[in-house]
């Protein structure tokens, strides 16, 4: 079945989301489950190249540098939440590149979207040991936890720091290193022996989409680990269903 196919009409009270990083795995499936969710009324998706979809939800901004947003600025205004899963992984690009993907893109990106639209939602795709102090040895935890810090201090009403351990493909993908190849191969034993250091990459993607949409009281911020995210998934949808 096709996108339009399985569309749900919208109606009043559905949200309007924004995604950014629709390319990658975790944000393909965000926006594939997105898009058929009854509580989202429209998504945009702001990336540097089209993603080739068709959907009546759906809207494509192609946006190439996220060092500046200020031009984002309109397709930004009126959003209720934002899905944010842009990134690379440590060592394929240089030091520098690494903590302007990570850090300088959100904390840019989150700027143009609180000034356009104040009372959004933020998810965001950290990663597990993000470190908010700048003291880990390793530069993937610091700028994630630079990141994090970024986003707090951004203000928005509720953010949710989403930190995966291992996210497992699902689909048979080309792994970027021999640790991930490792992991992928392991995977089955690994998930039995530790359950919580592991989530498929459609089961995160569905919980950043969820608690996005749900409606909240009280602003907060939320740090969801491994184990959260593995908590709150919907256990209605068997893998590979979005």
């Amino acid at each position: 079945m096709s996108f339009a196919e399985s569309a749900i009409v919208p109606t009043d009270g559905q949200k309007h989301l924004v995604i950014v990083g629709a390319s990658g795995m975790v944000g393909g499936y965000a926006l594939r489950y997105a898009l058929n969710h009854s509580a989202v009324g429209s998504m945009t998706s702001i990336g540097r190249k089209k993603l080739g979809i068709s959907h009546p939800k759906l809207k494509e901004v192609l946006h190439q540098d996220f060092a500046d947003c200020s031009a984002l600025a309109e397709t930004l205004s009126g959003q209720d939440a934002a899905i944010f899963c842009l990134g690379t992984y440590t060592g394929s690009v240089p030091d520098a590149e690494l903590r302007s993907i990570t850090v300088d893109y959100t904390v840019e990106f989150a700027r143009v979207l609180r000034s356009s639209s104040p009372d959004a939602a933020f998810s965001f795709l950290s990663g597990s040991g993000a470190d908010q102090t700048g003291r880990s040895r390793l530069a993937f935890a610091r700028y994630k936890g630079e990141a994090e810090k970024g986003l707090i201090a951004a203000g928005f009403p509720r953010v949710y720091l989403f930190r995966p351990a291992y996210i497992y493909p699902v689909e048979p993908r080309k792994e970027p290193n021999f640790t991930y190849r490792l992991l992928s191969a392991v995977y089955p034993v690994f998930r039995v022996l530790f359950p919580n250091q592991v989530i498929p990459a459609d089961d995160l993607a569905r919980a950043m989409v969820d608690v996005a949409v749900r409606r909240a009281g009280d602003s907060r911020t939320l740090v969801l680990e491994n184990r959260d995210i593995r908590a709150i998934v919907p256990t209605a949808y068997p893998h590979g269903s979005v």
